[in-house]
Protein backbone atom coordinates (compact mmCIF):
# COMPACT_ATOMS: atom_id res chain seq x y z
CA UNK A 1 0.00 0.00 0.00
CA UNK A 2 1.53 3.15 -0.92
CA UNK A 3 1.42 6.09 1.40
CA UNK A 4 1.04 9.70 -0.19
CA UNK A 5 3.03 12.97 2.09
CA UNK A 6 2.90 16.25 0.62
CA UNK A 7 5.01 18.94 1.37
CA UNK A 8 4.42 22.61 0.20
CA UNK A 9 7.83 24.52 -0.76
CA UNK A 10 8.95 27.25 -2.61
CA UNK A 11 7.50 30.79 -2.50
CA UNK A 12 5.58 29.39 -4.99
CA UNK A 13 3.97 26.88 -2.32
CA UNK A 14 4.11 23.67 -4.62
CA UNK A 15 3.13 20.57 -3.68
CA UNK A 16 6.21 18.14 -3.42
CA UNK A 17 5.28 14.67 -3.21
CA UNK A 18 6.61 11.55 -1.24
CA UNK A 19 5.15 8.23 -1.93
CA UNK A 20 6.26 5.58 -0.03
CA UNK A 21 5.69 1.68 0.56
CA UNK A 22 7.03 1.79 4.69
CA UNK A 23 10.45 1.17 3.02
CA UNK A 24 11.12 2.37 -0.19
CA UNK A 25 9.91 5.86 -1.36
CA UNK A 26 9.38 8.05 -4.67
CA UNK A 27 9.95 11.99 -5.06
CA UNK A 28 7.61 13.62 -7.06
CA UNK A 29 8.46 16.91 -8.19
CA UNK A 30 11.18 18.00 -5.28
CA UNK A 31 10.45 21.32 -5.10
CA UNK A 32 12.70 22.57 -2.43
CA UNK A 33 15.32 24.97 -2.64
CA UNK A 34 16.76 25.84 0.44
CA UNK A 35 18.57 24.04 3.24
CA UNK A 36 15.48 24.07 5.54
CA UNK A 37 12.72 22.64 2.71
CA UNK A 38 16.08 20.21 1.85
CA UNK A 39 16.15 19.21 5.67
CA UNK A 40 12.22 18.97 5.99
CA UNK A 41 11.90 16.38 3.20
CA UNK A 42 15.14 14.41 4.07
CA UNK A 43 13.16 14.09 7.76
CA UNK A 44 10.39 12.56 6.31
CA UNK A 45 12.38 9.83 4.99
CA UNK A 46 14.45 9.48 8.12
CA UNK A 47 11.14 9.46 10.34
CA UNK A 48 9.14 7.04 8.42
CA UNK A 49 12.44 4.36 7.67
CA UNK A 50 12.67 5.33 3.60
CA UNK A 51 15.25 4.93 0.76
CA UNK A 52 14.27 6.81 -1.67
CA UNK A 53 14.83 4.97 -5.01
CA UNK A 54 13.42 7.62 -8.07
CA UNK A 55 12.53 10.73 -8.54
CA UNK A 56 9.77 11.56 -10.74
CA UNK A 57 8.61 14.96 -12.66
CA UNK A 58 5.14 15.46 -13.86
CA UNK A 59 6.42 18.39 -15.64
CA UNK A 60 9.56 20.84 -15.75
CA UNK A 61 8.13 24.32 -14.48
CA UNK A 62 10.66 26.09 -12.06
CA UNK A 63 8.77 25.19 -9.22
CA UNK A 64 8.42 21.61 -9.75
CA UNK A 65 12.45 21.57 -10.39
CA UNK A 66 14.24 23.55 -7.78
CA UNK A 67 15.19 20.72 -5.43
CA UNK A 68 16.54 18.09 -8.69
CA UNK A 69 20.53 19.29 -7.90
CA UNK A 70 20.05 18.43 -4.29
CA UNK A 71 18.43 15.30 -5.00
CA UNK A 72 20.69 13.93 -7.50
CA UNK A 73 23.98 15.12 -4.51
CA UNK A 74 22.56 14.01 -1.89
CA UNK A 75 20.66 10.63 -3.24
CA UNK A 76 22.58 10.09 -6.48
CA UNK A 77 19.14 10.41 -8.67
CA UNK A 78 18.24 11.97 -11.70
CA UNK A 79 14.78 12.92 -12.36
CA UNK A 80 12.63 11.05 -14.99
CA UNK A 81 10.41 13.13 -16.80
CA UNK A 82 8.38 13.35 -20.76
CA UNK A 83 10.67 13.93 -23.47
CA UNK A 84 8.32 17.05 -24.51
CA UNK A 85 9.64 18.66 -21.35
CA UNK A 86 13.41 18.17 -21.62
CA UNK A 87 13.70 21.96 -22.95
CA UNK A 88 11.94 23.55 -20.36
CA UNK A 89 14.06 21.42 -17.46
CA UNK A 90 17.14 22.79 -19.75
CA UNK A 91 16.07 26.25 -19.29
CA UNK A 92 15.53 25.87 -15.53
CA UNK A 93 18.35 28.14 -14.66
CA UNK A 94 17.30 30.53 -17.20
CA UNK A 95 13.80 30.77 -15.81
CA UNK A 96 15.15 30.95 -12.49
CA UNK A 97 16.46 34.49 -13.35
CA UNK A 98 13.49 35.61 -14.67
CA UNK A 99 12.07 35.19 -10.99
CA UNK A 100 14.64 36.33 -9.38
CA UNK A 101 14.89 32.81 -7.87
CA UNK A 102 18.48 30.70 -8.18
CA UNK A 103 18.04 27.48 -9.80
CA UNK A 104 20.88 25.10 -10.08
CA UNK A 105 21.01 23.05 -13.58
CA UNK A 106 19.28 19.18 -13.36
CA UNK A 107 20.97 16.49 -13.82
CA UNK A 108 20.69 14.79 -17.43
CA UNK A 109 17.50 12.63 -17.07
CA UNK A 110 17.96 8.84 -15.92
CA UNK A 111 14.63 8.36 -18.39
CA UNK A 112 12.19 9.51 -20.38
CA UNK A 113 8.39 8.55 -19.16
CA UNK A 114 5.51 8.03 -21.39
CA UNK A 115 2.04 7.58 -21.80
CA UNK A 116 1.02 4.12 -20.72
CA UNK A 117 4.53 3.60 -18.71
CA UNK A 118 3.88 1.56 -15.19
CA UNK A 119 5.77 2.98 -11.93
CA UNK A 120 6.83 0.26 -9.52
CA UNK A 121 6.92 0.67 -6.26
CA UNK A 122 7.19 -3.09 -4.96
CA UNK A 123 3.95 -4.46 -5.42
CA UNK A 124 2.45 -0.86 -6.02
CA UNK A 125 1.86 0.56 -9.24
CA UNK A 126 1.08 3.90 -10.88
CA UNK A 127 0.37 4.59 -14.82
CA UNK A 128 1.90 6.92 -16.57
CA UNK A 129 -0.57 9.26 -18.38
CA UNK A 130 -0.15 12.04 -20.68
CA UNK A 131 -2.02 15.34 -20.03
CA UNK A 132 -0.01 18.19 -21.98
CA UNK A 133 -1.72 21.64 -22.19
CA UNK A 134 -0.02 23.34 -19.07
CA UNK A 135 3.20 22.06 -20.77
CA UNK A 136 4.17 19.64 -23.74
CA UNK A 137 5.18 16.92 -21.94
CA UNK A 138 3.06 17.09 -18.80
CA UNK A 139 2.19 13.52 -17.24
CA UNK A 140 0.14 12.45 -14.54
CA UNK A 141 0.23 9.32 -12.15
CA UNK A 142 -2.36 7.57 -11.43
CA UNK A 143 -2.64 4.72 -8.66
CA UNK A 144 -5.76 2.32 -9.57
CA UNK A 145 -5.89 0.48 -7.13
CA UNK A 146 -5.89 3.08 -3.83
CA UNK A 147 -7.90 5.68 -6.46
CA UNK A 148 -5.90 8.43 -6.78
CA UNK A 149 -3.71 10.41 -9.02
CA UNK A 150 -0.81 13.23 -8.57
CA UNK A 151 -1.97 15.58 -11.16
CA UNK A 152 1.07 18.05 -10.95
CA UNK A 153 -0.40 21.38 -12.80
CA UNK A 154 -3.18 19.92 -14.94
CA UNK A 155 -6.10 20.07 -12.41
CA UNK A 156 -6.79 21.73 -9.23
CA UNK A 157 -9.50 22.46 -6.89
CA UNK A 158 -12.51 24.67 -8.53
CA UNK A 159 -9.45 25.38 -11.11
CA UNK A 160 -7.18 24.43 -13.62
CA UNK A 161 -3.29 24.71 -15.00
CA UNK A 162 -1.80 28.40 -16.08
CA UNK A 163 -1.96 28.26 -20.21
CA UNK A 164 0.05 31.43 -20.63
CA UNK A 165 3.54 29.97 -20.03
CA UNK A 166 5.72 28.66 -22.71
CA UNK A 167 4.35 25.77 -24.08
CA UNK A 168 1.09 26.38 -22.95
CA UNK A 169 -2.15 25.44 -24.64
CA UNK A 170 -5.67 26.50 -23.31
CA UNK A 171 -7.73 24.14 -25.48
CA UNK A 172 -5.16 21.23 -25.15
CA UNK A 173 -5.11 21.21 -21.77
CA UNK A 174 -9.51 21.18 -21.50
CA UNK A 175 -9.26 18.22 -23.60
CA UNK A 176 -6.01 16.35 -21.72
CA UNK A 177 -8.61 16.85 -18.49
CA UNK A 178 -11.54 15.72 -20.33
CA UNK A 179 -10.42 12.74 -21.80
CA UNK A 180 -7.96 11.65 -19.22
CA UNK A 181 -8.66 12.64 -16.03
CA UNK A 182 -12.53 13.19 -15.68
CA UNK A 183 -12.99 9.31 -16.86
CA UNK A 184 -11.69 8.42 -13.82
CA UNK A 185 -14.09 7.24 -11.15
CA UNK A 186 -15.91 10.07 -9.18
CA UNK A 187 -13.74 9.30 -5.37
CA UNK A 188 -10.24 9.04 -6.95
CA UNK A 189 -8.64 11.85 -4.85
CA UNK A 190 -6.40 14.39 -6.59
CA UNK A 191 -2.90 15.33 -5.31
CA UNK A 192 -2.64 18.74 -7.05
CA UNK A 193 0.19 20.42 -7.87
CA UNK A 194 -0.16 23.72 -5.56
CA UNK A 195 -3.39 24.02 -2.97
CA UNK A 196 -5.46 21.24 -1.29
CA UNK A 197 -6.78 17.81 -2.76
CA UNK A 198 -10.16 17.24 -4.14
CA UNK A 199 -12.06 14.66 -6.39
CA UNK A 200 -12.33 13.92 -9.58
CA UNK A 201 -16.60 13.75 -8.89
CA UNK A 202 -16.22 17.09 -7.16
CA UNK A 203 -14.52 19.01 -10.16
CA UNK A 204 -16.55 17.26 -12.62
CA UNK A 205 -19.53 18.47 -10.99
CA UNK A 206 -18.04 21.97 -9.77
CA UNK A 207 -14.71 23.10 -11.67
CA UNK A 208 -16.14 26.72 -13.52
CA UNK A 209 -13.73 25.92 -16.03
CA UNK A 210 -15.34 22.69 -17.35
Amino acid sequence: MLHVIGLPFNPFQENTWLLHNGKEAIVIDPGCWNKEEEHGLEEELTRNNLRLVRCLLTHAHIDHVLGLAWVHRRFNLAPELHRADLPLLEAAPRQGQMYGIPCEASPPPAAFLQEGDLITLGEDELSVVHVPGHSPGHVAFVCEAQAFVVSGDVLFKGSIGRTDLPGGEHDQLIKSIRTKLLPLPDGVVVHCGHGPDTTIGEERRNNPFL
